[in-house]
């Protein structure tokens, strides 16, 4: 059966929620209880909260209905991509590394998922990039740019790049996202979807319910202002 695809549902819906990161059944039912819409699952091994694809697959199995399940892969091989797609059977597979819009656009024609292409953000010159992905990608996450690692960093770019920006796909905010400033964001971007990492973690890789819940809680505030 066809997925429905992000572009189908999100203009109707409030903002979008995604807890990434996660590693443990804890995490996975304490985004479902504060009222997440996507969880991310990490399967890069320089990651603090990488996770095995078998480990991957339990959460989620783990993961309710109400919950879309990202896979998160950075510069994998396809052999990787294709087992990592067969093994946890995601509702989206998000990539996170220098991949290619002909790369995935290839991907996008031979699999029935959705598609999400990750940006570091460092000038009006990375949105334009963006555009390259129109047909290669369902939604564009805009991060702050990489470091040691490609996400996860706790680090935000400057958000009144995306104020004037013409998109020409869906997309997501990521990047230093906290329940302190996530309001904010929104405020200034008006993202349809905020990703958060670090932002609700006590240290690399260990989330934290009672952060969770204040992020979630912090974004459906935003949404009933």
């Amino acid at each position: 059966m066809t997925r429905v695809k992000w572009s189908a549902i999100a203009p109707n819906m409030n903002t979008h929620i995604k807890i990434c990161g996660l590693s443990t059944e804890a995490s996975v039912d304490a985004a479902a209880k504060a009222g997440a819409s996507h969880i991310g699952l990490v399967h890069f091994e320089k990651s603090p909260r990488h996770v095995g694809l078998e480990h991957a697959a339990a959460l989620r199995t783990r993961a309710p209905a109400s919950l879309k399940v990202v896979l998160l892969l950075v510069n994998a091989e396809p052999g990787l991509t294709a087992k990592a797609i067969e093994v946890v059977k995601p509702d989206i597979v998000q990539f996170h590394g220098s991949e290619t819009a002909q790369w995935l656009r290839v991907l996008k024609s031979a699999v029935d998922i959705e598609i999400w292409k990750a940006f570091g953000v460092r000038d009006a010159a990375s949105l334009k990039h963006a555009d390259e992905y129109v047909d290669a990608a369902d939604l564009i996450l805009f991060d702050a740019p990489a470091q040691v690692l490609p996400g996860g960093t706790g680090m935000r770019f400057d958000w009144s790049l995306l104020t004037e920006h013409k998109h020409k796909l869906p997309w997501g905010l990521a990047g230093g996202l906290t329940p302190d400033n996530v309001k904010e964001a929104l405020r200034q971007t008006r993202a349809q979807l905020v990703d958060t990492s670090s932002g609700v973690e006590s240290a690399p890789g260990i989330k934290d319910v009672d952060k969770i819940a204040a992020f979630c809680q912090a974004v459906r505030d935003y949404d009933n202002s």
